[in-house]
């Protein structure tokens, strides 16, 4: 698997924005084949950043509902694989920049 396709996008959400300021831990939603070994490299190369600990977890897909005018919507949010990366003392991303 080539490294543009492991990771798909950063997570920005409240949760791993305080996990960014306390652990230097940053959060990417990656492929659901991809693993920790293959994870961890592709993001040091696209960054330039070294990694000390890479923890993996895979988001459930969820059934939503939402009330209309027209009546009751149903659907699902697809699941994901979620990476949480620790970097280097010193060593951060820029999410923004790029």
């Amino acid at each position: 698997m080539r490294q543009n396709e492991i990771i798909i996008r950063p997570l920005v959400t409240e949760k791993v924005n305080k996990l960014t300021e306390k652990r230097n831990t940053y959060g990417f939603a990656v492929d659901k084949r991809a693993n920790k070994l293959e994870i961890r490299k592709a993001i040091s190369e696209f960054y330039g950043v070294t990694i000390i600990d890479c923890n993996t977890a895979v988001m459930p897909a969820k059934n939503k509902v939402r009330f209309t005018t027209r009546g009751v919507m149903k659907g699902r949010k697809p699941g994901y694989k979620k990476a949480l990366v620790t970097l280097a003392e010193g060593e951060s991303i820029d999410l923004f920049s790029i």
